[in-house]
């Protein structure tokens, strides 16, 4: 599963979910191409508050890529 967001107020900034079966969830932020960030949760809802807090990514914003 890979949830990703990209809010035009946050440009250059890109955020993505991805879920490792073995350990949880993590939480990649992206600036360009590059990976500035990377922050493993247990959950999706942690990761997506955790997004909302430090980056103020709203919930309503994550899609669901496959």
């Amino acid at each position: 599963m890979k949830l990703i967001a990209n809010p035009e107020n946050l440009k250059p900034l890109r955020f993505v979910i991805e879920r490792d079966e073995a350990a949880g969830f993590y939480l990649y932020v992206y600036e360009d191409d590059r990976c500035i960030r990377d922050d493993l949760q247990d959950t999706l809802e942690i990761a997506m508050q955790v997004a909302f807090e430090d980056y103020q990514v709203p919930k309503e914003s994550w899609k669901r890529i496959d």
